[in-house]
């Protein structure tokens, strides 16, 4: 009776792997979906990220002279960012006033911390590519075993 007890028991519990095959496919999908999902229009109060190492002109340059800044700055890859003023639909105007978030020390020659910079819609992207970060990811694994 005792062996039978077991082997019913083992039969009803389902496999580890199925479970775990369920808890990454709950996860990864509203990580992909996200990711594919298109950009809207940029609005002010949005974030947005660097889509680059991208020269950039600061907005107020004088506010950073005394710390070696002129009147750029270069933004690092997927810098998060605040619109301040961006484009109205329709309108020739194309930079967009944005302002430097996550930062908090300064690192010459990258943008200063609340830096207002004046940017191109595409240098910006308004989420991350979660797709190519794990890619990168994987990447650099590989690369350092």
């Amino acid at each position: 009776m005792n062996r039978a007890t077991q082997s019913s028991r083992q039969g009803a519990e389902p496999p580890l792997w199925s479970i775990a095959a369920a808890a990454a496919v709950i996860l990864l999908t509203p990580m992909l979906l996200y990711s594919l999902a298109p950009d809207g229009p940029i609005r002010e109060g949005d974030t947005v990220f660097s889509t680059g190492a991208h020269k950039v002109p600061l907005f107020k340059p004088a506010q950073h002279r005394q710390a070696g800044y002129d009147s750029t700055c270069l933004l690092d890859p997927k810098d998060p960012m605040i619109v301040l003023h961006a484009p109205a639909e329709g309108s020739d105007e194309e930079g967009i006033i944005a302002q430097v978030q996550g930062k908090n020390t300064i690192e010459w020659p990258f943008c200063p911390p609340q830096a207002e910079l004046l940017v191109k819609p595409h240098q910006v992207t308004q989420q991350p590519s979660v797709i190519k970060d794990l890619r990168d990811g994987l990447m650099r694994l590989l690369k350092s075993s």
